[in-house]
C-alpha cells in the first residue's frame, strides 16, 4: 500500500465524510503514503438523508487489504459529541493526531426565493459547523500538546469551493457555508501557528456525488484511455501534501484544485482607493465608486449565471 516516498509515514490523519467521493480518495491516497487513517462517514444519502456505517467501513477495508491501517467512525462531526470522538477515536487507535481534513457535506440546492430555512440551516450546518467542530477539538488537543512541550507537525486541510469563491447560482446556502469554511481557515491560521498548527483550504472540482447531478456534462467521465479530468483521485496528492510535514510553512492560503492544475487562490485584497479625507456626499461617493469600479477589475462570473 505504502509508495516508495512514504510522504506520511507515521502521520494518523482523520478525513471527514471519506465514505465515498474526495474523502475516499483522500483516505486512500493518505494511507498510500504511509498514514493510518480514521474513516469518518456518517453515511447519509446526498441531500443528508439516512444513515449507515456501510460507506467508512467499506473504505477501511480497501486500505487494509492494501496493507495499510485505518479505522472507521461514524460519529457525526456536526455534533459536540461527534467531533470530539473523532479525535479519540485517532487516539484511541493509534495513539496521534497529525492532519485532519474536513471534507463531510451534502447539497439542497434551490433558487434563493424557493429555499426552505430547513434546507439552509441543514447544509450550513454540515460544511461550516461540521468543519468547526473538528477543528475546535483538533486544536484544543494539539493547543494541549504544545503546551506539555509536544510540538506536532499538525495540518487542517478545509474544504471550500468554486461556489465559495464566486457564488454559484441555485446554491446560495451551500456557496454561503463554503465562503464561510474560508473565513474560518484564516483565522484558523492566524491562532493556532503558535502551536505547531497548519491550516489551509481547498477549493475541488471533481467528479463526486454532489456534482455529477449538477453539472452532469462536466463532469461525464471521458472515453476509454483519457484523461479523467474529474476524477477525485486528481485533487488527493495536493491534499496529501498539505496534510505532510513537507508543506512546512505553508497556512492561511486556498488552493484551487482541478484535472492536472493547482491555482494558489488570491482573495479579497485593496484595489483602486480614493480618500477625500472628508465625508462623502451620497452625490459624490456615487461618481467615485464609479470612477474606482472603472480602473478595477472585472469580477469573474458567478457559476451558473445565466
Amino acid at each position: 500500500m505504502t509508495s516508495s516516498t512514504a510522504l506520511c509515514a507515521g502521520r494518523v490523519v482523520a478525513v471527514t465524510g471519506a465514505g465515498r467521493g474526495l474523502g475516499r480518495a483522500h483516505a486512500l491516497a493518505f494511507a498510500a503514503e504511509g498514514a493510518k487513517v480514521v474513516v469518518n462517514d456518517l453515511g447519509v444519502g446526498l441531500d443528508g438523508s439516512g444513515a449507515g456505517s456501510g460507506p467508512a467501513q467499506r473504505v477501511v477495508e480497501e486500505i487494509r487489504a492494501a496493507g495499510g491501517e485505518a479505522v472507521a467512525h461514524g460519529g457525526d462531526i456536526a455534533t459536540t459529541d461527534g467531533a470530539a470522538s473523532l479525535v479519540a477515536a485517532a487516539l484511541d487507535s493509534f495513539g496521534r493526531l497529525d492532519t485532519l481534513v474536513n471534507n463531510a457535506g451534502f447539497l439542497r440546492d434551490r433558487m434563493l426565493v424557493n429555499l426552505d430555512e430547513d434546507d439552509w440551516d441543514a447544509v450550513t450546518r454540515v460544511h461550516l459547523k461540521g468543519h468547526f467542530l473538528p477543528l475546535k477539538h483538533a486544536a484544543a488537543h494539539w493547543r494541549a500538546e504544545a503546551k506539555a512541550g509536544r510540538v506536532h507537525e499538525a495540518r487542517v486541510i478545509n474544504t471550500s469551493s468554486g461556489a465559495g469563491l464566486l457564488g454559484s447560482v441555485g446554491q446560495g446556502n451551500y456557496a454561503a457555508a463554503k465562503a464561510g469554511i474560508v473565513g474560518l481557515t484564516l483565522v484558523a491560521a492566524a491562532e493556532m501557528g503558535r502551536y505547531g498548527v497548519q491550516v489551509n483550504a481547498i477549493a475541488p472540482a471533481a467528479r463526486t456525488r454532489m456534482t455529477e447531478e449538477t453539472f452532469a456534462e462536466t463532469m461525464a467521465a471521458p472515453g476509454e484511455g483519457g484523461f479523467d479530468t474529474m476524477a477525485p483521485e486528481n485533487v488527493s496528492p495536493l491534499v496529501v501534501w498539505l496534510g505532510s510535514a513537507a508543506s512546512a510553512g505553508v497556512t492561511g492560503r486556498v488552493f484551487e484544485a482541478e484535472a492536472g492544475r493547482i491555482t494558489v487562490m488570491e482573495g479579497w485584497r485593496p484595489g483602486p482607493t480614493a480618500d477625500k479625507g472628508a465625508r462623502w456626499s451620497p452625490a459624490e461617493a456615487g461618481e467615485t465608486a464609479a470612477k474606482l469600479l472603472a480602473a478595477s477589475e472585472a469580477p469573474q462570473p458567478v457559476y451558473g449565471a445565466r
